[in-house]
């Protein structure tokens, strides 16, 4: 049985109130599909180059990257014709029949990374009455780093207008017993893949099959039952934390609040709901990495100061002097917990200096070869404690961690109407 046979039954449901089956875009056969994803905006925002080799590899051809702006390019004077690009080229894919007829249902993903790393998702959507960065707000969905509401307007900018969403956000699961992704992912995998492609530059390889029938779609439904109970403690849910792409999913919520403010009684418009990638926080597959920052116009010997005051020798520096090591026992906790407070003050009394948050170290390591350059080097982060964590103190400083290396983040490739 399709889900169509359904009628609201599975949508609207009381267990699956927070999770909404979306109708989903993917292209249709005749596009390349190893053109068409792109990685996820908000990588490489200091390596022009990257996301210059990564147009030239697309050229001629339908991707995702016409569809995006990446970071590397927001301060740049030609922003506002990029965006227009970005709205005009969403248009054309749509009349163009670059898409091929959508579907409703999920999508269970397995992504393996150039790192031999292979994780697992289910691509829904979720209501954003049920999101907020707020920590206030004691949301079912929750920002899981500090949200930067002057890191929002780009963003909202280009979703106002936009007929379409594109994912690269990730919500975590805490869900031990793998009951959610990976048992989806054991009910669907004999069927053949809605689709299968290499990533590129040298980013791996991602398979996606459909969820669309009824009983797959009850077991999920109760799965989301079980894990909501069991992740509420004294009346206060986290069902899901953001793990990356916060700022985007908060722009959405902006983008929605604004809407739903001007026609209240429009309860149902597609932005209310956005495109999400569910991973559970215990895949094997998924790593926590540090997210390392690098200063700019910053004098070292004024940096190592700073440091050894905050932190003594649990930071060390190296024989250039330009790059500094946290310890994992800064401290105590998340060393990047008292780090930012640090750096936060230091960059405050230093106007002209500024800091950039990289993900690899190696990146970071290359950026601090340049004059004026320091780095940081952050410890591995934990997974032990992190919903507890984010229940118990709220969302940890901003760009604490990421979820894998830069070439693992999502990549572009399903989209959704949110626009007539």
């Amino acid at each position: 049985m399709r889900l169509e046979s359904l009628g609201v039954l599975i949508v609207y449901s009381a267990l699956m109130k927070h999770l909404i089956v979306p109708e989903i875009l993917l292209p249709n056969a005749g596009v390349d599909l190893a053109a068409w994803a792109a990685l996820a905006c908000d990588q490489y925002t200091q390596d022009r180059a990257y996301w210059e080799r990564a147009a030239e590899a697309r050229a001629g051809k339908p991707s995702t990257l016409s569809l995006v702006l990446p970071e590397v390019f927001l301060n740049d004077a030609d922003k506002p014709l990029r965006v227009a690009a970005i709205h005009r080229a969403m248009r054309d894919y749509l009349a163009s029949g670059v898409f091929a007829e959508p579907f409703r249902g999920f999508i269970y993903v397995e992504r393996s990374t150039a790192y031999g790393r292979k994780r697992k998702g289910i691509v829904a959507a979720i209501d954003l009455e049920a999101y907020d960065w707020n920590p206030a707000k004691k949301a079912h969905i929750r920002a899981s780093e500090a949200t930067v509401p002057e890191r929002l307007p780009p963003r909202t900018e280009i979703r106002r207008n936009a007929p379409l969403e594109l994912p690269h956000v990730m919500l975590l699961a805490n869900d031990p017993l793998k009951r959610l992704v990976e048992a989806s992912g054991a009910r669907v995998r004999a069927k053949p893949p809605l689709y299968s492609t290499a990533l590129l530059p040298d980013s791996g390889h991602i398979i996606g099959w459909d969820i669309q029938d009824a009983e797959m779609l009850q077991a999920t439904e109760r799965a989301l039952s079980e894990l909501e109970a069991e992740n509420t403690v004294g009346g206060d849910c986290l069902l899901f934390a953001v793990g990356d792409g916060n700022h985007s999913l908060a722009a959405a919520k902006a983008v929605w609040d604004e809407y739903k403010a001007q026609r209240p009684a429009d309860t149902a418009h597609p932005l209310r709901y956005a495109l999400v990638e569910i991973v559970n926080i215990y895949d094997e597959g998924l790593t926590f990495e540090p997210i390392h920052r690098v200063l700019f116009g910053a004098d070292a010997g004024e940096l190592a100061a700073a440091l050894g005051e905050a932190f003594g020798k649990a930071v060390t520096r190296d024989s250039g002097g330009t790059v500094f090591r946290v310890a994992q026992d800064a401290g105590g906790g998340l060393a990047v917990s008292r780090l930012q407070p640090v750096l936060d003050s230091f960059l405050a009394a230093r106007p002209a200096a500024k800091i950039d948050y990289i993900h690899g170290e190696a990146e970071a390591l290359r950026l601090t070869r340049g004059a004026g350059a320091a780095g940081i080097i952050l410890p591995p982060v934990a997974k032990g404690g992190f919903f507890s964590t984010i229940r118990e103190r709220g969302a940890l400083p901003r760009k604490s961690f990421s979820l894998g290396e830069a070439s693992e983040k999502r990549f572009y490739l399903e989209c959704r109407r949110i626009h007539a």
